[in-house]
């Protein structure tokens, strides 16, 4: 090491170079040069004063290192160090150039006297050191005088920066009820001094909030549970500040804080309690199935899993009727309805409910028991209900032959409210739209309106429907499904159109054709047919049937010798029977037609033109029955065509009237005091209208003519009457000819000789509005009233 005053005195010979010497300023007092030596050089040959033999000798140092201070604070340029060689005289002939890292920026340096200044503030966590490079050169010529030589500038450190939790803020949680010393979570904090260096970076850490629950380790920065039993329903958030100090927590060191928010999470420490012992609710009789009767909330101070509620009906009368379940969003239990409801049967029920956490905690069991239970009573509101069928469906089975207005099934409906109001059927018509069956209003009794066909309509299903007398609104329904059994009702016939042919050379006991039938029955053994020529082809000569048996028959030829000149077509008639009950036949006919045939059976001709008629003669033959075909169907068009259209009179009158059941009456109307005059039920009864009158209705039926005469006018009708009415009704919607004049009552005719005329407002429109009614007066005492309602008054208007 060198200092200041022996450097000044010192010189070495390296002979054909110079040494160039570095010197350091430290403490402010001393020069610290660092070197490092060199070898084949001794180190007392910089301070030997004798000469020397003028020989090439190597440096014996080399200074290459300054240290200085960071964060000068001062107003004058640091100062570094001085480069020196021992070329220079000090006479400035000798140049010192500075370059490298920060050279002309951070650091200058004098060329004359090559002293090292900083002219920028240094930080040491910014750049901790600087390398540059010196020159010496002859400031006349620019030659160097000295080899370029390396050296660095180190940065040394002051505690200047305070240590930082570069991750802060934190957030950490902890469960509740944790053991004392339970880990939280660990801090960190980061000192950017240099930790090599003393204890500038050596950090301390202590807690400065969250006192006494919380501490940390000095040393790793853990932060721990300090208190036991910590109760998150208590207190749930804690704000706790950390801090760390340098310099080993010494006076005098710097020191930064954090904050860590800490919180409690939930455990299932708390067992559910129902804050109600009793519920009390109420829902109606009508309420359907799975409908909301209320609610029942057990609370749970816990949260999240560990507030999770089990809802059960654990006693009590209702527990078959009712159900609970839990709403998982808000965690209450929903009591519902299992099965149907009635006032009548039962008007309260009572459930006793238990709520329980399903999620337990082994270790804390001891705090429970995790269950409660509350009594919950549910009152049944009476309604009015709509009628109930008993029983809920009708199957009925009817033969399709049944007569009409025969009762098939009773309907039965009943009120099932205490009032038990009187109930009415009908028919839903949407179920019914061909109106096959018919309803009594009041015993319910089920009767068929039209006749019935299985092989129209196998199946029916109606609803029928039950409406209170006293509420209309209420309608109960019910399911009827008629299935129509089958009767031997139709005919076996042939499937098709059955044509033969035949040659002229057939043998005897030759199959012309096999035939089959189809009966539209369905009996309960199947179908069997037997197939005979009809009675009055008994004895045929030429063809003969044989029953195969299997429903089907052959048609054999009884001799030879067919030739079409005699006979081209034969049609055989055959009797078809089924063995149903009673036996059911029809006839049918087989065509068979005689052809000539070649040597091989195939035909040739099956038409006998050729032998008996010239072509053209068998033309116009042809054409001329087709024309007396065509003029006798317009003839019947024609004549059937007038029939409808031909207009009769109803009645038979001699003013030809065309109204129905008019009443005549001379006498005079007498107003409100007239009550004897007439009898007005004259005019709305059609048989006291046709006693004294015997003109009858031409287009009416004798059929219906008596229905409207003898059918009694009573509410109570016997089934008798009503099969006897519905069959009537079908007979007349069943007549296409019969006008809808059955119950038609016009009455527009007021009576002849009347001195006030016509009373009718049906023309008043077309008279003036301002019409006069003082003749009224004078038309006697029976109009006083009116006059005295509509007529002028006498005398001046009195003032009230």
């Amino acid at each position: 090491m060198w200092t200041t005053g022996r450097m000044s005195n010192a010189k070495s010979r390296l002979g054909l170079g110079t040494s160039l010497y570095f010197w350091a300023l430290m403490d402010l007092t001393t020069t610290v040069l660092s070197s490092t030596p060199m070898p084949g050089v001794e180190l007392e040959t910089l301070f030997s004063d004798r000469p020397q033999p003028h020989q090439r000798s190597k440096r014996s140092w080399v200074w290459n290192q300054f240290f200085v201070l960071e964060e000068y604070t001062g107003t004058d340029p640091l100062y570094v160090g001085k480069l020196h060689s021992d070329m220079d005289r000090g006479d400035g002939s000798i140049k010192y150039i500075l370059s490298g890292e920060g050279a002309g920026i951070v650091f200058t340096i004098d060329d004359t006297t090559g002293d090292i200044h900083a002219i920028q503030r240094l930080d040491r966590e910014e750049r901790a050191q600087y390398t540059l490079r010196a020159q010496a050169l002859d400031r006349r010529t620019g030659r160097p005088m000295e080899p370029e030589s390396e050296f660095i500038i180190k940065i040394q450190d002051i505690n200047d920066n305070e240590p930082k939790f570069l991750d802060g803020p934190y957030i950490a949680t902890v469960p509740e009820m944790s053991p004392v010393g339970t880990s939280v979570i660990q801090v960190t904090a980061t000192d950017a001094d240099d930790p090599t260096y003393g204890n500038s970076a050596r950090v301390v850490y202590s807690i400065l909030q969250g006192q006494p629950y919380f501490s940390v380790d000095s040393k790793t920065g853990v932060i721990r549970t300090a208190l036991m039993n910590m109760d998150r329903e208590a207190k749930e958030y804690y704000e706790v500040i950390i801090q760390a100090k340098d310099m080993g927590g010494q006076l005098g060191g710097l020191a930064g804080t954090t904050t860590v928010n800490i919180t409690l999470s939930d455990v299932n420490d708390n067992p559910p309690r129902f804050p109600q012992k009793h519920y009390q609710m109420s829902v109606l009789e009508s309420a359907p199935i799975s409908s909301t009767v209320g609610r029942v909330f057990a609370k749970d101070l816990d949260e999240g899993i560990n507030a999770e509620m089990k809802y059960t009906i654990v006693d009590g009368d209702g527990a078959d009727t009712f159900d609970i379940n839990t709403d998982p969003n808000f965690q209450v239990g929903i009591i519902t309805v299992k099965k149907p409801l009635s006032f009548e049967s039962k008007k309260s029920y009572t459930l006793k409910v238990e709520g329980a956490n399903p999620h337990l905690e082994m270790r804390f069991l001891n705090l429970g028991p995790f269950q409660d239970t509350t009594t919950v009573h549910i009152s049944v509101e009476d309604v009015d209900e709509p009628p109930v069928f008993e029983p809920g469906f009708y199957f009925v089975e009817v033969p399709e032959d049944v007569t009409i207005g025969t009762t098939i099934q009773i309907i039965s409906a009943k009120d099932p409210d205490v009032t038990n109001n009187s109930i009415r059927y009908s028919i839903d018509r949407s179920s019914d739209p061909g109106r096959f069956f018919y309803v009594d209003i009041t015993t319910g009794a089920l009767m068929t309106a039209r006749p019935l066909d299985r092989e129209e309509f196998s199946w029916h299903n109606i609803t029928v429907l039950a409406m209170e007398m006293n509420n209309p609104s209420q309608v109960g329904s019910v399911a009827v499904t008629i299935k129509v059994l089958d009767v031997n009702d139709n005919a076996p016939e042939f499937p098709r159109f059955y044509e033969a042919f035949i040659c002229e050379n057939a043998k005897a006991g030759q199959l012309i054709q096999t035939v089959s039938a189809v009966d539209q029955d369905d009996p309960h053994n199947g179908q069997h047919f037997y197939y005979s020529l009809a009675p009055e082809a008994a004895n045929n000569p030429n063809f003969t049937v044989r029953d195969n048996q299997d429903n089907t028959a052959r048609i054999l030829t009884r001799r030879s010798g067919f030739r079409q000149q005699e006979q081209s077509v034969f049609y055989l008639p055959i009797l078809i029977a089924d063995s149903g009950q009673p036996v059911l036949s029809s006839t049918g006919t087989l065509t068979i037609q005689v052809c000539s045939c070649n040597e091989d059976g195939h035909v040739m001709s099956c038409s006998p033109e050729a032998y008996m008629l010239p072509v053209s003669l068998s033309r116009g033959a042809l054409i001329a029955i087709l024309a007396c075909i065509f003029v006798l169907l317009v003839l019947v068009l024609l004549i059937l065509s007038m029939r409808r259209h031909r207009k009769q009179p109803y009645i038979i009158d001699d003013d030809e009237n065309i109204h129905e059941n008019i009443v005549r009456y001379d006498d005079e109307g007498g107003g409100e005091e007239d009550t004897e005059a007439f009898d007005i039920a004259a005019m709305w009864n059609p048989r006291e209208a046709q006693a004294g009158a015997p003109k009858t209705r031409q287009d009416m039926l004798p059929e219906i003519e008596s229905l409207s005469r003898y059918v009694p006018q009573t509410c109570a009708v016997s089934s008798t009457v009503h099969s006897y009415v519905l069959a009537k009704l079908y007979e007349a919607d069943m007549d296409l000819w019969a006008p809808p004049f059955d119950s038609l009552q016009t009455y527009m005719f007021e009576g002849d000789g009347s001195v006030a005329g016509s009373l009718s407002s049906l023309q008043s429109a077309t008279s003036d509005s301002e019409q006069s009614f003082d003749f009224l007066t004078d038309w006697g005492p029976r109009f006083r009233k009116l006059a005295e309602l509509y007529g002028a008054s006498e005398g001046p208007a009195p003032v009230w």
